[in-house]
């Protein structure tokens, strides 16, 4: 953590962050000396980029290699018809360099992969995954455990929503919690998605990572969120480590980050 005081701009800025005792200026220099990665930057990873630009994280790694398409706009709230078409990390980077000089913003435009993932997450103090698919949770889940890099990790479907944090070896892994990978689930434009979920959702995920950040409050470790905006339900579930993981268990196989084969939905 850097040990230069806050400028009075940044005084001014991050009061609301100062004056609170679980964070005040030392959390905030925290925040201003961190580097993030957010892996996707669509329903999820708008609202987790937009509120980590607000509360000053230092640097902010968009990585996407999609485009914006106006099926998008309904719930992707950082983009606009006048995006159509461009990539989404740079996108997203060009609105919010608006937001906040005090932040570093990076756009990568890739995806995240088996093959290059260990190299993607190197460097970072924290991995966001807002990801749409469940294969790269599982290779973002491998890199993270493997690199000793906190993940905070989350999704969305329909009207719910799942979140938990991975900070191996204190809690469990992605693997633990779902050792088998599930049948893979239709696109937000198939399945249909509340346009206000992501926003809920992401919320929480920015929320868990300002508090890994500063190092307040209780975490998300060991436990898994389960959201229904249907119902208006909030409830968490116990998920402890498991010894025979094959990654992050006490005799674990997996050595680098490995690609899962997935079933198909069920036809309806």
């Amino acid at each position: 953590m850097s040990d230069e005081r806050l400028s009075a701009e940044q005084t001014e800025r991050y009061q609301a962050h100062l004056t609170l005792p679980e964070i005040g200026e030392a959390g905030q220099r925290r925040l201003l000396a961190a580097r993030v990665l957010v892996l996707g930057v669509g329903g999820l990873g708008c609202p987790v980029a937009q509120y980590l630009t607000a509360a000053g994280v230092g640097k902010l790694g968009l990585l996407d290699d999609d485009i914006v398409d106006r099926s998008n706009l309904q719930r992707q709230i950082l983009f606009g018809d006048g995006d159509l078409g461009r990539n989404k990390s740079e996108a997203a980077a060009e609105r919010l360099a608006a937001l906040n000089p005090d932040v570093e913003l990076q756009p990568i435009t890739a995806r995240l992969t088996a093959g290059n993932a260990a190299e993607l997450v190197a460097g970072w103090d924290l991995v966001v995954d807002g990801s749409d698919n469940f294969a790269t949770r599982y290779v973002a889940n491998d890199a993270c455990v493997l690199a000793g890099i906190p993940l905070v990790t989350g999704s969305i479907y329909r009207f719910e929503g799942q979140l938990t944090i991975v900070q191996s070896p204190l809690g469990p892994c992605y693997r633990c919690v779902f050792p088998t990978p599930p049948p893979e689930q239709a696109p937000c434009r198939e399945a249909g998605v509340l346009a206000s979920l992501p926003g809920v959702v992401g919320t929480i995920l920015a929320t868990e990572s300002i508090k890994l950040l500063v190092g307040s409050g209780s975490s998300l470790l060991g436990r898994l969120l389960l959201i229904d905006l249907l119902d208006n339900s909030f409830r968490s579930v116990r998920i402890k480590r498991d010894p025979g993981c094959a990654l992050c268990g006490d005799q674990p196989s997996i050595l680098r980050p490995t690609a899962v084969a997935l079933c198909r939905a069920p036809e309806a």
